[in-house]
């Protein structure tokens, strides 16, 4: 007698999970229905018994729909910043209706590439992915075939929508403001290899330079800044010679350069000016205040639930990444270079 064909055999004829060919089989939402007609096509052919599978009740496409929203511990703990992404989230959701589970990812979840509780124990709709946590980890959530869409983060292996921040441009009109300001010794500080933000907002800091004449000086280039202050005077006790101005790819990095300058007796902005990145807390409750580049944290969450909405219907469409514009916020850390 021949051996009764089972889910796992469909899944490892198409070398996908087991959990997508469940889905498939049963009318639950989480995979495309492409995969859903391949997944049936290939039952059929090995002969596979639906009695299990096709008895279930069907999904009522009115229901309410259920967004996960996932993160890694650290960005959860970033309040100033992602904190009013999430609160934006939850409040376009609860517009729309639909249910928010939220879950953060931890380093032995992160390097085990162990899926999300939500996503195996909850009937997910969606997925919003707040961050960077692995690209390896981003990857197997997007495996599931779950609609996903990635929050301030993108990599070129990575098949996902992306809302992101126009960080290249942002840094640009910052470094520029310096330029205009008549200086031509400006530093940077931030550590390029922790966000592609931060290659961005380096790559916005080269191109201002360049787009002025100005030959940039490796010395003044710190890419694996780290946040805290001995490491900030360690650089500057490095240095030859000494910048007239500073900028930091977020605001962390500017109050900590603003306070190492001011601990040496350096006056800010009348011997030295300091631009930072994001507009958060720290610019704002900073002496002197720090001009920063502003971003529309409330307009993030929005477009993010938009574009995950728009995708949950439009599974076949091409990719998408969305750059959101910056803003720049002159305050008293900058001002014209003395002679």
């Amino acid at each position: 007698m021949n051996r009764k064909v089972t889910m796992q055999d469909i899944a490892d004829r198409l070398n996908i999970s087991k959990n997508s060919v469940s889905q498939a089989l049963s009318g639950k939402p989480g995979v495309s229905e492409e995969t859903r007609q391949l997944v049936q096509k290939t039952a059929d052919e090995l002969g596979y018994d639906y009695s299990n599978s096709r008895n279930q009740k069907q999904p009522d496409k009115k229901s309410t729909r259920n967004i996960a929203l996932i993160a890694s511990e650290f960005a959860f703990s970033l309040k100033s910043f992602f904190g009013v992404i999430y609160l934006g989230i939850e409040k376009e959701l609860r517009a729309r209706g639909m249910n928010l589970f939220i879950e953060s990812i931890d380093n032995e979840t992160k390097e085990n590439l162990t899926l999300p509780s939500l996503l195996t124990n909850h009937q997910i709709d969606g997925v919003l992915i707040l961050s960077h946590i692995s690209t390896g980890y981003i990857k197997k959530i997007i495996d599931t075939d779950i609609p996903t869409v990635l929050i301030d983060h993108h990599d070129p292996h990575l098949e996902a929508d992306s809302i992101l921040t126009n960080n290249r441009f942002g840094a640009y009109r910052a470094v520029e403001h310096l330029i205009q300001l008549g200086h031509r010794d400006i530093a940077f500080v931030g550590d390029v290899d922790k966000s592609p933000s931060y290659q961005e907002r380096l790559e916005g800091y080269l191109l201002a330079l360049r787009k002025y004449d100005i030959k940039h000086n490796e010395h003044f280039i710190v890419t694996n800044a780290q946040e805290n202050q001995n490491h900030i005077k360690q650089f500057m006790d490095n240095l030859q010679s000494q910048p007239t101005a500073w900028f930091c790819v977020n605001d962390g990095l500017g109050f900590l350069v603003t306070s190492v300058l001011q601990q040496r007796g350096i006056n800010i902005p009348d011997e030295v000016s300091v631009c930072s990145f994001d507009n958060g807390q720290l610019s704002q409750i900073s002496t002197p205040r720090i001009t920063t580049v502003d971003i529309d944290l409330s307009y993030f969450a929005k477009k993010a639930v938009e574009q995950l909405c728009w995708r949950m219907e439009n599974r076949g469409e091409p990719i998408q990444e969305i750059l959101l514009p910056t803003k720049l916020i002159i305050r008293e850390s900058t001002s014209e270079r003395k002679s």
